[in-house]
C-alpha cells in the first residue's frame, strides 16, 4: 500500500540491557523504529547520544513510546500525578533531542478508589493530557494516545470512551491505533471506522481476543487482511510498528504482503 511505512518497536528487546539494543539497531537500515523510554532503556543524555550516532548511519527514524511501566495519568494521588507528569516532560524532551515528530502516550487508568470518587480518574486524565500536550507543543513533538485493554483498568478503549475523550478534552490529539489492543474489546473496525481521520500512528501485534500477548502478526485471532482493507479506505499513511514480543521481522514481512 502506497505511503505505509513497516517499522519495528524495540519492545522485544526490552528485557536486554540497553548495549543490546544499540547492536540490534545496528543491524536495520532505513527503517522506522520506536524506542521505549523506560526500565533498561531509559533515554538519558549520554544513549540519546549513541541512538542519533547509529540512527543517522543507518538512516534510522525514530519515534518514542513514553514510559508506561506503574505510570498512570489519571492518579487520584496529587503528589504520584506530578510525579508522573515530570517524568513525561523529561520523555518530550529527550524525543526532542532525537529529533522525533511523534510520541506515544497511553491513557490514564481507573485505581481501587475509582467506585469511590465517580468520574474522578476519568475528568484528571483530561487534565493531564492537557499538561502533556502543552508540554510538547512547546517542544514541537506530536503526541498520540493509545487506545489500551480495558481488562487491565485503562480509560480509553471503545468507540464511545474515545468519542467522549475527544469530545471533552478541548485539544487537538490524535490516535496512534493498537490493533491488538483493540482485539481484545472487540472494536478494531468500528475504532477505524470512527476515527479513521485521526489515526496517524499504528501498532501491530496479534493476540487470541483474550489476553495480550504481543504475538506475532497472523499468529492470533486477528484478520489482517479485513483490517488492511479498512485502513486503506480510511487514506491511512503514517506507519505501522510491529510491537510483537516476538518474530520480528516475519511479522514485518507479513505486513509489507498484505499491505501491498
Amino acid at each position: 500500500m502506497k505511503g505505509i511505512a513497516v517499522g519495528m518497536s524495540m519492545l522485544h528487546c526490552l528485557n536486554q540491557p540497553f548495549s543490546s539494543l544499540l547492536r540490534r539497531l545496528e543491524t536495520l537500515e532505513r527503517t522506522d523504529v520506536e524506542l521505549i523510554d523506560d526500565g533498561w532503556h531509559t533515554l538519558d543524555r549520554d544513549r540519546i547520544r549513541q541512538l542519533l550516532e547509529i540512527g543517522r548511519s543507518r538512516r534510522l527514524r525514530f519515534s518514542v513510546h513514553a514510559p508506561f511501566i506503574s505510570l498512570n495519568i489519571a492518579s487520584p494521588v496529587d503528589a504520584m500525578r506530578d510525579f508522573f507528569l515530570k517524568r513525561l516532560q523529561k520523555s518530550i524532551k529527550a524525543a526532542r533531542l532525537l529529533e522525533c515528530t511523534l510520541m506515544v502516550i497511553h491513557p490514564g487508568m481507573r485505581t481501587g478508589l475509582s467506585p469511590l470518587f465517580p468520574g474522578l480518574d476519568w475528568q484528571t486524565n483530561l487534565e493531564s493530557t492537557r499538561k502533556v500536550l502543552s508540554a510538547a507543543e512547546d517542544c514541537g513533538v506530536k503526541i498520540t494516545v493509545e487506545n489500551c485493554p480495558s481488562k487491565y483498568g485503562f480509560l480509553l478503549s471503545s468507540v464511545e470512551e474515545f468519542r467522549r475523550f475527544f469530545d471533552e478534552l478541548g485539544e487537538d490529539v490524535d490516535l496512534a491505533f493498537d490493533v491488538g489492543h483493540s482485539n481484545l474489546n472487540e472494536q478494531t473496525l468500528a475504532l477505524i471506522e470512527a476515527f479513521g481521520e485521526k489515526i496517524v500512528h499504528i501498532h501491530a501485534h496479534d493476540n487470541d481476543g483474550v489476553d495480550d500477548t504481543h504475538a506475532a502478526v497472523g499468529c492470533g485471532s486477528l484478520d489482517w487482511k479485513l483490517l488492511a482493507e479498512n485502513v486503506k479506505n480510511v487514506g491511512f499513511k503514517g506507519t505501522m510498528i510491529v510491537e510483537s514480543y516476538s518474530g520480528i521481522e516475519e511479522s514485518m514481512r507479513t505486513l509489507r504482503s498484505v499491505f501491498s
